[in-house]
């Protein structure tokens, strides 16, 4: 079915924050576009902003905790055909809109589409894969921000983000992942446009597999998939942590045993 060609009220953007009390954080995420021309849902946790004199612009304030919750609450109340995840810590590239309304009219049968961004300085964030059709190899270096997706594809098939997963969480990272991996499980069609949409600062918490709350995550990660095949996951992944020289030797029984706390507090819930 062709996409209307009302383009400008077709794709919804999802901004998830945190202990706002007004509207000032969103002129720096759109300070290259004009933020009048987008539908907005913004879910502020911890915080309450009283309303909001822009039409375009739809406030939830939740009591909730944890980045996933606060993802699952605007999918929840967003509207529109398609959407898009977003932070309050990004700027969005100028034309940013047109790039993802192209990406779905050109693939009539995606479901999901994810993009790509650069730092400060203008560098790719990592290096992006050679793909068209993402696979479960090809996500696991998705950031949240660069992912679209049909709405009614995600509600019919009842896909979430894992509350146990993500910042707030009990294990703070891996919440796309899961969720990318389960739109596959699905036997949505998840693809990768390669285009830039956005801007983020450098530092991530994708780029610091090597810290303890991370390898945590992982291993629960790898149990949530592959039950006691996970253990064998875990040493691989402190190999390549090691391998990487992320990690030194006199680190590597540490590392491991943080991961098996990972699984054995998964297991727990």
């Amino acid at each position: 079915m062709p996409i209307p060609t009302d383009k400008k009220h077709n794709l919804e953007i999802l901004i998830s924050t945190t202990k706002k009390n007004n509207l000032d954080f969103i002129e720096n995420i759109f300070f290259e576009n004009n933020q009048h021309n987008f539908p907005i849902v913004i879910v502020n946790q911890s915080g309450k902003i009283n309303g909001s004199d822009k039409k375009n612009i739809r406030i939830i304030n939740s009591d909730t905790k944890g980045l996933s919750k606060s993802r699952n609450l605007a999918i929840k109340n967003s509207s529109k055909k398609y959407c898009l995840l977003a932070d309050d810590d990004i700027i969005y590239k100028s034309g940013f809109y047109e790039i993802i309304e192209d990406a779905f009219e050109e693939n009539l049968n995606s479901d999901v589409i994810t993009f790509m961004m650069v730092d400060e300085s203008g560098k790719h964030f990592k290096k992006y894969p050679n793909i068209i059709k993402h696979n479960y190899k090809s996500i696991r270096s998705v950031n949240s921000v660069v992912i679209a997706f049909k709405r009614e594809s995600i509600i019919k098939n009842n896909i979430q983000f894992d509350a146990l997963f993500g910042l707030g969480a009990t294990f703070n990272t891996g919440e796309e992942y899961i969720f990318l991996r389960n739109c596959i499980q699905k036997k949505l069609t998840v693809l990768f446009y390669p285009k830039i949409i956005l801007q983020h600062k450098s530092i991530s918490s994708g780029k610091l597999a090597f810290k303890d709350k991370n390898i945590f995550a992982r291993a629960a990660i790898f149990y949530k998939f592959y039950g006691y095949l996970s253990y064998l996951k875990l040493v691989h992944h402190i190999y390549l942590l090691k391998k990487k020289n992320m990690i030194r030797w006199k680190q590597v029984f540490n590392k491991f045993t943080v991961g098996l706390d990972g699984i054995k507090k998964f297991k727990s819930l």
